[in-house]
């Protein structure tokens, strides 16, 4: 349309100005590059792989050289070229690595950086500073606290389950009991790296949640602090070995830090005031159980493009959707709450964006339990998915009661892509004190299934998602009925599970939140070949590597967008054209989870996480660093 818009313009140009057709010349070369530049940004739409910086911004809508163009379409191109911005960056030598490192981070790599890297290059690593970005957000606090205190707070004294390092071996030391089994995968983990490891103490949480909420004002503070201090020491101050720490068994520098534990109370109570006090979630109460549980928003959610996420890290933050407090488990009753507003080191598998936690490669991850990480195989071509969605898992997410099951995430997403359900929701039919959503405005999403009433017909034959079990607080007196629950058995279908390997037969695969994070996503993008549908309020320590709408469809946490995107991906009438976008983008994220969420990745990001804590930790830490060729920049 472009070509014929601007040839009729040029004839119209050379009838009326002299040298006219000279200037027609011109102007149909023009025409000719700007056709060949729309087909280019297209094509790569459909095939680059990558992703962006950790904030995930797509602040200013994403411009295209064609209309119509579906909003989704909009998004993976301009995804694209946050990808080719981001990899532009990538260091494939040890000074280019450290150059950039000093450039993003204001001071010096830590001593034995250039081992990091040469294991990285060994391993074939994609090295790009940005991906790291999560360990200073993380640290950078930490830097107004005395490596002495660091110290008294990190110790094993103070904590029930620590990794030390002593003399180049990992030491594993717990107190308390290890349910879910974490503790020992960590552990693996850093014995693996430990011939090259500093002596450090790493406190590790093994409860599903995050735990540690420091108010906004003081967090705010030390980060100011931080980074008025920060300097790159001169080449003549450098140490470049670490100080080391005593021996486990030693006498203690002084009395362990008495860390006050909060678990009774509100978590978003907690939450809210480690929010800005101009958020929108700061100044909100939580709710109580009477609080409507289908009083959720049906426009498009914020920072949104069209209806469908564009900021992705925004998405995700409670601070900004104070909605959200009854619609998540976390803020309605999780399962444990043991919570500090205390700033300690305590590393952790995930947690949400206001948490003080310093986040690992979650143990699930590095784990080959078959729940978690299928059979280790490939799921078969995508010509011979079928082209539906499927999803199994329990009803957790917290302790839902009879009173608030209702504002349950898990019960709101099944509820959702539930044939039966939606269908009920469309015809009124479905009880008020069963129902846990709000189906999108008539048109605001352009289903055309739902347009004419037969949503949940559609979804019908498009989905198979269901419970497995029915978890219930107070939990069921004997075992026979422990799948069940008598207040929301009316409303839900349990049905047996799916093996892993079996999910990877259908062309999408949702993934959403249960106590915490979804400890399958990496096994879905790495191995499964379908298209990952992921909607989180957690934060992971592969978020700056991940890209969304390139690796993965992100939805929002109300859930109101998911149909929209199925009815892009399966319904469209476009003669398969939307479906073969659905390949790519399951073939990239599996291609691109096989480069950078690869174990030896998972190590070099857990290996320059402790060269970094084991530096803040040491007496002489403002001049410990790696030093080489820098001189000369």
């Amino acid at each position: 349309m472009t070509s014929v818009t601007l040839t009729g313009i040029s004839r119209r140009f050379s009838r009326s100005c002299p040298g006219g057709n000279r200037v027609l010349k011109y102007l149909v070369l023009a025409t000719t590059i700007l056709t060949c530049t729309a087909v280019y940004f297209i094509y790569e739409a459909l095939t680059f792989a990558g992703r962006a910086d950790q904030v995930h911004a797509f602040d200013a809508a994403p411009s295209v050289s064609q209309e119509p163009e579906h909003p989704i379409e909009k998004l993976i191109i301009y995804a694209q070229a946050e990808q080719r911005r981001l990899l532009s960056k990538q260091s494939h030598n040890l000074s280019t690595a450290a150059l950039r490192y000093q450039e993003r981070r204001g001071r010096r790599p830590p001593p034995e950086f250039d081992a990091w890297f040469k294991y990285a290059h060994e391993h074939d690593a994609i090295v790009v500073e940005d991906f790291f970005d999560r360990i200073y957000d993380d640290l950078n606090p930490f830097w107004t606290l005395e490596p002495r205190e660091l110290r008294r707070r990190s110790g094993p004294r103070a904590h029930e389950h620590v990794i030390s390092v002593r003399k180049r071996k990992a030491i594993l030391q717990t107190t308390h009991a290890d349910p879910m089994g974490r503790m020992p995968q960590w552990h693996r983990l850093v014995e693996e790296l430990a011939q090259w490891l500093p002596d450090v103490d790493l406190p590790v949480n093994v409860m599903d949640e995050s735990r540690l909420l420091v108010p906004w004002e003081e967090i705010n503070e030390r980060v100011q602090n931080e980074a008025a201090a920060r300097r790159v020491a001169p080449p003549s101050e450098v140490r470049t070995e670490f100080t080391g720490l005593p021996a486990i068994d030693s006498e203690p520098e002084e009395e362990p830090f008495d860390v006050h534990w909060i678990g009774e109370g509100s978590y978003w109570d907690l939450l809210r005031q480690a929010c800005p006090p101009d958020s929108p979630s700061r100044n909100i109460s939580p709710i109580d159980i009477y609080h409507d549980a289908i009083d959720m928003p049906i426009a498009y959610p914020r920072h949104s493009f069209s209806g469908y996420v564009q900021n992705w890290t925004l998405s995700k933050d409670p601070c900004q959707h104070p909605h959200l407090r009854s619609l998540h488990g976390t803020f309605i009753e999780p399962v444990s709450i043991n919570t500090a507003q205390s700033l300690i080191p305590l590393f952790g598998g995930s947690k949400l964006r206001q948490n003080n936690d310093i986040l690992l490669p979650p143990a699930m991850y590095l784990s080959t339990d078959e729940l978690y990480a299928g059979r280790g195989g490939r799921g078969p071509k995508w010509s011979q998915k079928k082209a539906g969605v499927v999803w199994r898992g329990v009803a957790s997410g917290g302790r839902n009661k009879a009173e608030t099951w209702t504002h349950f995430h898990r019960h709101r997403y099944v509820q959702m892509l539930n044939g039966t359900a939606v269908h009920a929701a469309e015809t009124g039919s479905l009880p008020a004190e069963g129902t846990t959503f709000k189906l999108p405005a008539q048109g605001q999403y352009g289903v055309v299934a739902s347009g004419n009433g037969s949503l949940g017909g559609w979804l019908s034959n498009v989905t198979d998602v269901a419970f497995t079990r029915l978890e219930c607080f107070p939990l069921p007196s004997t075992p026979a009925d422990e799948t069940l629950c008598s207040y929301t058995n009316p409303y839900f279908e349990v049905r047996p599970p799916i093996p892993m390997h079996a999910q990877y037969g259908f062309k999408y695969l949702p993934d959403v939140d249960g106590n915490s994070y979804s400890g399958r996503f990496r096994a879905f993008l790495h191995d499964s070949g379908s298209v990952v549908l992921k909607a989180t309020l957690y934060d992971e320590w592969h978020d700056s590597r991940l890209m969304p709408w390139l690796h993965f469809v992100p939805f929002d946490n109300t859930y109101i967008d998911v149909y929209g995107i199925l009815d892009f991906f399966i319904a469209a009438e476009d003669n398969g054209v939307h479906d073969k976008l659905a390949e790519r983008i399951a073939g990239e994220g599996r291609v691109w989870a096989n480069k950078v969420l690869r174990r030896a990745d998972m190590a070099l990001y857990v290996w320059r996480l402790i060269l970094e804590f084991a530096r803040l930790c040491d007496d002489r830490r403002d001049v410990l660093g790696w030093i080489d060729d820098l001189n000369s920049y």
